[in-house]
């Protein structure tokens, strides 16, 4: 067994026994434990009670975190003319067409989010084999696809999260930095979970949120009480 470091050991040490622990507790914790050279990024991961191989249990959506994700997003906009000047003015970092279908191609995707006009889908399509897998598709369920361009911008940089259900049903995403405050950490916490819940797809059998924790980047996770989380 590869031996642990001196942090991890410390880390792992504040964590041992606390399971199940209130959202302000496992945020106090996390931000202890967050001590690397770096401003960490505070992860959260669901496990649901969903087989996303079914088409009705399939868990996808959007939230705009009320204190944003501390992460600066490249943005991708593939749009032609007015809308693309429109993508421009808004902040996109990359906009284009054919020439960024090329781009794309080739292997080079320096985005984070990826957002189309409606008439640009055929193009994007042909990326689906490289955009899918990473999450980067554009999808109209997420306002990705939208003639609205300057909106979705403006939201992939203002702090809007993606999330999408892993074959395992597992959610996660990063809901801030370590260096935030801790109640703004709790509140963009409660409000991904809350979005989640809200997502629920009708196939959903049995208990539907089973089990939620946070992190560090380098830290250890700790478990959050289900009813915390959702604020019941």
């Amino acid at each position: 067994m590869a031996k642990l470091g001196k942090r991890t050991r410390t880390a792992r040490e504040a964590f041992a026994g606390k399971e199940n622990v209130t959202v302000e507790e496992a945020v106090e914790l996390v931000k202890a434990s967050a001590n690397a050279k770096f401003d960490e990024t505070v992860e959260i991961a669901l496990n649901l009670g969903v087989d996303p191989r079914h088409a009705d249990q399939m868990v996808r959506g959007v939230v705009s975190l009320p204190n944003g994700t501390g992460k600066s997003v490249r943005v991708a906009v593939f749009a032609r003319g007015p809308k693309a000047d429109e993508a421009t003015a808004a902040g996109a970092d990359i906009v284009g067409a054919e020439d960024l279908m090329e781009t794309v191609q080739n292997g080079t995707i320096e985005f984070d989010r990826c957002i189309a006009t409606p008439d640009m889908m055929p193009i994007v399509g042909r990326l689906g084999k490289i955009l899918g897998p990473r999450n980067l598709m554009p999808n109209p369920k997420v306002g990705t696809v939208t003639m609205d361009v300057k909106a979705a911008v403006e939201a992939a940089k203002g702090g809007e999260v993606q999330f999408k259900a892993e074959k395992a049903g597992v959610v996660h995403a990063g809901v801030g930095k370590a260096s935030f405050d801790a109640a703004k950490l709790v509140e963009n916490i409660r409000a991904f979970v809350d979005a989640v819940q809200k997502a629920k797809p009708t196939g959903a059998k049995g208990a539907y949120m089973q089990k939620v924790s946070v992190s560090s980047t380098m830290g250890p996770g700790v478990s959050i009480s289900v009813d915390s989380a959702t604020g019941n």
